[in-house]
């Protein structure tokens, strides 16, 4: 049985790396990274979010997330307001919209490919499987 579990969770993360070095090489034909279509993505989930909540949305530290936003305003991408208190709010601009938009049509052509072999049953599944254990810990 642990043997079987260490499988799986290579799996898991064999598929995930696949899926980030594809997206990664995929997105730099459209002028972006990864990382940054995250941000963006997170920023246009939350408009108006702090860097402390949009690090927790990507799964980045604080001061990791606050390098990238200080890219992605260079950039023009995205703009930063003072918000309540100390807090800064994010929100994209529309050149940061359209850098969005043409990283969702990579990430679904990427996609499609990888989940190619699956049926729109086993997607919907693998999909609920890994939406329960991530609720889990």
């Amino acid at each position: 049985m642990p043997g079987d579990l260490q499988a799986l969770g290579r799996a898991v993360k064999q598929a995930q790396y696949r899926h980030h070095r594809a997206l990664d090489n995929r997105l730099a034909t459209v002028g972006t990274t990864l990382a940054q279509w995250d941000a963006l993505r997170a920023i246009d989930r939350n408009p108006g979010s702090t860097a402390r909540a949009l690090a927790e949305e990507t799964f980045q530290s604080e001061q990791a997330f606050g390098t990238l936003a200080n890219r992605l305003v260079t950039r023009g991408l995205i703009e930063r307001t003072p918000g309540r208190g100390r807090a800064i709010e994010h929100r994209l601009t529309v050149a940061g919209e359209q850098a969005l938009r043409a990283g969702h049509r990579v990430a679904n052509e990427v996609l499609t490919e990888s989940f190619a072999a699956l049926s729109a049953g086993e997607r919907a599944t693998l999909l609920d499987l890994l939406q329960r254990i991530g609720t889990h810990g």
